[in-house]
């Protein structure tokens, strides 16, 4: 099929798995033209919305289909730089050397970043009898970084008054594989917790301890199996395997892991990327400190040439993003995502009818 899967799933768009009902094509954004399949591979944090966005796809362009494999964000960017792919699914920007590949795969024209749905990330844990939970930034990076190594931490306890914790050793459950939401959760405690967590932030996790699972729906497995797990993971595939989200204090007080708190965190955000490339200022976001506002909220990409590709391509790759972006959005939150903002959206919209 075009695609080199790498340990991956593969996700095509038969209409059989979607958390969303497809709608007629005459209720859709998409232009149902160009090439098919498109081909795209990358995160696991966006599975469940491609699987979503595919079968939709599908429905309301009859004939037309889309493969995604799951390989991890890193995968799916350097398929894309390779050309084996139509587009990348990242929850990083592409940057740097790799951008100016990308430049170069996409005949001279430069890669864009396009943000199709928020996905807030989870600091989940298994722990028997502990249902109600609060950590701070600088204490999650002291238990990522090994500094912290038992629930009843002194530390641990001091934010949780009258809360009985156990003597359980902490188990961190990291991503082995290249990830972006590794990246982005680096990145964060970086922005955050920046007396904590002195090291490198990458795709690669650099923590040091712990135990690695890969992809999203792994790491989740993982920590619900292990007693005394704690990791970070989208909120969707938390839900999945029942894991219970930590409460945050990022400076204003504790806050829950709801749409509601991710969504007035995302009002906030803005574009570092020029003109079309709506990579986002991340850096603002996760050192945020706004009351009832959950940062850790990562944001999922899709890369794609500006231009380079040919008519059937460029035709294929903006008609399925169309429709992504509108009527795919439906039924996001009801599998861990935030749907974009209406602003986004139009800025989005804006940037895929520019491919060319």
């Amino acid at each position: 099929m075009g695609v080199l899967a790498v340990g991956g799933l593969t996700l095509a768009a038969c209409g059989s798995d979607a958390n969303v009902e497809a709608t007629g094509s005459g209720d859709s954004a998409a232009t149902c033209e160009g090439k098919s399949p498109i081909t795209g591979e990358g995160s696991s944090a966006q599975q469940n919305a491609m699987s979503n966005f595919t079968s939709v796809y599908s429905g309301v362009c009859s004939g037309k289909a889309v493969e995604y494999t799951v390989s991890g964000s890193g995968n799916g960017r350097t398929q894309f730089v390779a050309g084996l792919v139509d587009f990348a699914g990242s929850d990083s920007s592409i940057k740097e050397e790799q951008a100016d590949a990308a430049a170069t795969r996409c005949a001279g024209n430069p890669a864009w970043n396009l943000p199709l749905v928020f996905g807030p990330v989870a600091v989940a844990y298994t722990l028997d009898g502990v249902d109600d939970l609060v950590l701070t930034p600088d204490v999650i990076a002291q238990i990522f970084t090994g500094k912290i190594t038992t629930w009843n931490d002194p530390a641990i306890a001091a934010l949780n008054e009258g809360a009985s914790l156990p003597t359980t050793a902490i188990t961190p459950i990291y991503r082995s594989d290249s990830s972006g939401t590794s990246d982005n959760f680096q990145r964060f405690l970086s922005d955050a917790a920046p007396q904590s967590w002195t090291l490198d932030h990458s795709s690669d996790w650099a923590g040091g301890v712990g135990e690695g699972a890969n992809g999203s729906s792994g790491v989740a497995q993982a920590a619900a199996a292990t007693p005394g797990a704690i990791t970070y993971v989208e909120k969707g595939f938390a839900d999945q395997e029942n894991l219970t989200a930590a409460q945050i204090d990022f400076g204003a007080g504790a806050v829950e892991l709801t749409s509601e708190t991710a969504a007035k965190a995302i009002d906030t955000v803005t574009f570092s990327g020029d003109g079309n490339d709506l990579a986002l200022d991340t850096d603002a976001l996760f050192a945020s400190k706004e009351a009832d506002s959950y940062p850790l909220v990562l944001s999922t990409y899709e890369i794609v040439c500006s231009k380079g590709y040919d008519a059937e391509t460029a035709a294929g790759v903006k008609s399925f993003l169309l429709s992504a972006a509108n009527e795919g959005q439906e039924g996001l939150e009801a599998a861990g995502y935030v749907p974009l903002p209406d602003s986004f959206k139009e800025r989005l919209v804006t940037a895929i009818n520019a491919i060319s």
